[in-house]
C-alpha cells in the first residue's frame, strides 16, 4: 500500500501588514501614500513590487523596514509588532534583521570595498566576513580597489554585500538596477538572485522594469497607494535568462 502524499506546508510569513496608512501632511495638503494595504511576505521568497512612480511601493517597503512608520495599521515582523517599537527598538531591528539596498550605492569613497562591508560587520551579532560576502557577489578579486576604481554595477553589488554581511533574514531592495545598463543590471540581479536561493533571505524588490518580474515567486503590483493585485509565477527565471 503506498504512503499518502505529505500535505503541503504553508509558508511562514515573515512580514504581515494590515491596514496599513500613510498620509504625508505638508500644511494643509495631505497625500495619502498607501490606502489600507494588507500583504504577507513569505519566508525565503523573492517578490518583486511594480507600479507607477507615486504608487506607494517606497513608502511601503520604508515602512517594513523600520525606516518610517504607518499613520495607521499593523505591520509585524515574525513574532515583533514594528507599530508598537520605540525608535530604539527600531533601529535594533534594522541593524540585526534587515539588509537595504537603494539605487544608490552609499559607499564611503575613501575606503575599499573590503572596507566599507566591514563597517556593518562590525556591529552586526552573528556577520560573515567582508571577504566571503564579497565573494558572494562575484568581487572577491577586487574587494581592495575603493569605489572610484569599481564600475556603477560593481559598486551596487558591494552595497549587495554590504546589506548581506550582517546575515539579514530579510533584504529589501528599492530599483538596485535603476541606474544601471541592462549588462550591469543583470549582474546586480544576479547577485540578489544568488542570495535569495542560496541563502534563503527573504526578498522584496521594487523595480520599474517588468522583465524583472520575472525573477519572482510573487508580483505585487501597486496603483495609487494600494495593491491592485498580485500575480505568482509557476517558475522563476533566472537574470541571465530574462531579456531587458
Amino acid at each position: 500500500m503506498s504512503e499518502p502524499a505529505p500535505e503541503p506546508t504553508t509558508p511562514r510569513s515573515v512580514f504581515s501588514t494590515r491596514g496599513i496608512t500613510k498620509v504625508y501632511r505638508t500644511g494643509e495638503v495631505e497625500v495619502h501614500a498607501l490606502r489600507g494595504v494588507d500583504l504577507d511576505l513569505y519566508e525565503g521568497e523573492m517578490a518583486v513590487l511594480l507600479g507607477p512612480s507615486g504608487s506607494g511601493k517606497s513608502t511601503l517597503l520604508n515602512i517594513l523596514g523600520g525606516l518610517d512608520v504607518p499613520t495607521a495599521g499593523e505591520v509585524h515582523f515574525k513574532d515583533l509588532d514594528l507599530t508598537r517599537m520605540t525608535e530604539r527598538g527600531l533601529t535594533k531591528f534594522r541593524r540585526h534583521r534587515v539588509g537595504f539596498v537603494f539605487q544608490f550605492y552609499n559607499l564611503i569613497p575613501s575606503l575599499t570595498a573590503r572596507e566599507n562591508v566591514a563597517l556593518v560587520t562590525e556591529i552586526a551579532t552573528h556577520p560573515m566576513s567582508a571577504e566571503d560576502a564579497l565573494a558572494i557577489v562575484g568581487l572577491d578579486k577586487r574587494m581592495d580597489h575603493f569605489p572610484a576604481q569599481l564600475s556603477g554595477g560593481e559598486q551596487q553589488r558591494v552595497a549587495i554585500a554590504r546589506a548581506i554581511a550582517k546575515r539579514p533574514e530579510v533584504l529589501l531592495c528599492d530599483e538596485p538596477t535603476g541606474a544601471l545598463d541592462s549588462k550591469t543590471g543583470t549582474l546586480v540581479l544576479e547577485a540578489i538572485d544568488k542570495v535569495n536561493r542560496e541563502l534563503g533571505t527573504t526578498t522584496a524588490l521594487i523595480t520599474h522594469n517588468q522583465v524583472i518580474a520575472q525573477m519572482a515567486d510573487r508580483v505585487i503590483w501597486f496603483g495609487d497607494g494600494q495593491i491592485t493585485r498580485i500575480d505568482v509565477n509557476e517558475s522563476r527565471l533566472t537574470a541571465q535568462e530574462i531579456a531587458w
